[in-house]
């Protein structure tokens, strides 16, 4: 195989995250409604919190605390018993998106598979374990364990060492989000597949080596590269 060694983010690149579902789900132990106006406030004030952890302005503890604390008013709730919830919920519920079993079991066994994500260490084993993924992974590595996230050159390297430090062409960082996954691997020098499954527009400045609409093609380009 031209990658002997596949790096995957998870949220959104071999999960599906639906956040409005887990939300619901995590207020109706509260006996609480979660609608569509809630909804877009938490992305009003989550989407800036998770850009300025991702920078390295603020911890996991306090982007994950921030984002409840509207709600933890309103319902006189603690925001970290919210998170709980919700975190436990994005866990149990999240489903595998469309090809990535197909092309987990195309490749393991013929590359070192490993995950790198900004997610929550909570909901991370838990979900490749009711997915039934968790044997085709040799290495988990979460943003919230390492100290920094990706972009972060650091959460690469330290990755790469886990690996025993293989030469860099043959690596693939393969993600959904062009800054923190593409730039970030082009950055610590390795390759990188941008699957970009909404169509959107390639940011001024990031060229990933591959770009793929769904991870049925993925699995082609790999396999028969093999």
């Amino acid at each position: 195989m031209q990658y002997p060694w596949i790096l995957f983010d998870a949220d959104d690149t071999l999960f599906d995250f639906d956040a409005f579902a887990g939300l619901k789900l995590a207020f109706s132990r509260f006996e609480q409604q979660f609608d569509d106006t809630d909804y877009r406030d938490f992305l009003h004030i989550s989407m800036p919190l998770w850009r300025q952890y991702q920078d390295g302005e603020i911890t996991s503890t306090e982007l994950q605390h921030r984002r409840f604390a509207p709600w933890a008013q309103k319902h006189g709730i603690q925001a970290g018993q919210i998170n709980e919830f919700f975190v436990d919920a994005m866990g149990q519920t999240s489903k595998l998106l469309p090809g990535a079993r197909e092309l987990l079991e195309a490749i393991s066994g013929k590359a070192t598979l490993g995950i790198i994500t900004n997610g929550f260490t909570r909901m991370q084993q838990i979900r490749l374990d009711n997915n039934g993924v968790s044997e085709h992974f040799q290495h988990l590595v979460i943003s919230e364990q390492v100290g920094v996230a990706k972009p972060h050159k650091g959460i690469f390297e330290h990755t790469m060492a886990l690996l025993g430090n293989p030469p860099k062409e043959q690596v693939l960082m393969v993600g959904d989000n062009p800054h923190a996954d593409v730039l970030g691997g082009l950055n610590a020098g390795i390759h990188t597949c941008w699957l970009n499954m909404q169509g959107q527009v390639r940011p001024q400045g990031i060229d990933p080596h591959y770009e793929i609409t769904d991870l049925f093609q993925l699995r082609d380009l790999l396999v028969n590269a093999a």
